[in-house]
């Protein structure tokens, strides 16, 4: 592996982070609000709390093995951008376009991250 990482490395573990921080914080909020509310299910709510928590923990860990320039963080973190620009697209198609959009640029921005010319040198090296 390189020392050398690159910057479109450090974008797509920014992107994680974001994802991944974004996730947490909902997950909380609903944790939240199961406590302090009324939740129309306790069950499901706090099956969602746990849920969230354990993906943006999960997506935070996928971000900073892109730090750490591990291989095995690309396809986690492909496929992150693949789901969160299908929920985009459906947030949009819901006329949830303040929340859809900027889901989409952030997703466009992390696949570009990920796989771009300089992130693939990084992860594999030079290929013939």
């Amino acid at each position: 592996m390189p020392n050398h990482r690159p910057l479109t490395l450090t974008v797509a573990a920014a992107v994680m982070g974001l994802e991944g921080v974004t996730t947490l914080l909902l997950g909380g909020y609903v944790g939240v609000e199961t406590v302090i509310g009324r939740p129309a299910d306790t069950m499901s709510s706090l099956f969602l709390t746990a849920f969230g928590i354990l993906v943006g923990v999960a997506l935070l860990w996928v971000g900073l093995g892109m730090l750490r320039t591990e291989r095995w963080a690309r396809s986690p973190g492909v496929l992150t951008q693949i789901f969160a620009g299908v929920v985009g697209i459906t947030l949009i198609q819901s006329d949830q376009r303040a929340i859809g959009i900027p889901l989409i640029a952030v997703t466009v921005i992390g696949l570009v991250a990920l796989l771009s010319p300089p992130t693939t040198r990084a992860l594999y090296g030079e290929q013939d």
